[in-house]
């Protein structure tokens, strides 16, 4: 497996293409974006095994966009671990790359990682809770151009909503209250 984004390749807070709305992507896809789509799919395995990530200096991540990488397309490769604790085997919860996703219906409840998130293209942390829809439809196109829906709650939701942020030129901390960061309505889910 030969690993084409590396640290040095993603793209920082402060470069304008992290806040652009991205450009819809056609199909059929043409190969420069079906490679994008397995090299940061790549980069995503590797990070989240230790041996890999140590010998690369990569930083886990389970979830890539391309604007992360410097091409402002609407499109993010998701890794999303097993979230069953009884389940012994390493099928992901979602593995895949998702194209022009829309967020088509969301819950009224919210959630946050209860340690807040953090981001591949931020390097310093931006302390806070970041409250989202605690559950999402979301409506894709996968690598064939087949559209898809997917429900889904509690951390994968989240995830989702942080790379389709990425897709509209928003980071995690947009969502942040800086004046009152650890504070959110008592509503609010807090997830492990």
């Amino acid at each position: 497996m030969t690993i084409r984004f590396t640290m040095d390749k993603i793209t920082r807070d402060g470069d304008p293409v992290l806040r652009q709305i991205a450009n819809d992507v056609s199909f059929p896809l043409i190969e420069e974006h079906a490679q994008l789509a397995k090299d940061m799919m790549t980069y995503l395995v590797i990070s989240q095994d230790e041996d890999k990530n140590e010998k690369y200096g990569l930083r886990p991540g389970v979830g890539l966009a391309a604007p992360q990488v410097g091409y402002s397309l609407n499109m993010a490769s998701v890794l999303i671990p097993s979230i069953d604790p009884h389940e012994h085997d390493d099928t992901p919860y979602f593995k895949g790359t998702i194209f022009n996703p829309v967020i088509i219906s969301e819950s009224v409840k919210r959630s946050a990682l209860n340690v807040g998130e953090g981001c591949l293209s931020v390097d310093e942390d931006v302390p806070g809770f970041v409250p989202r829809a605690n559950r999402i439809t979301v409506r894709y196109q996968d690598e064939d151009g087949n559209t898809k829906t997917i429900k889904l709650r509690d951390y994968p939701a989240i995830v989702f909503q942080h790379e389709i942020d990425h897709l509209h030129g928003h980071l995690y901390y947009d969502h942040i209250d800086l004046t009152a960061p650890w504070e959110v309505d008592n509503d609010t889910k807090y997830i492990d």
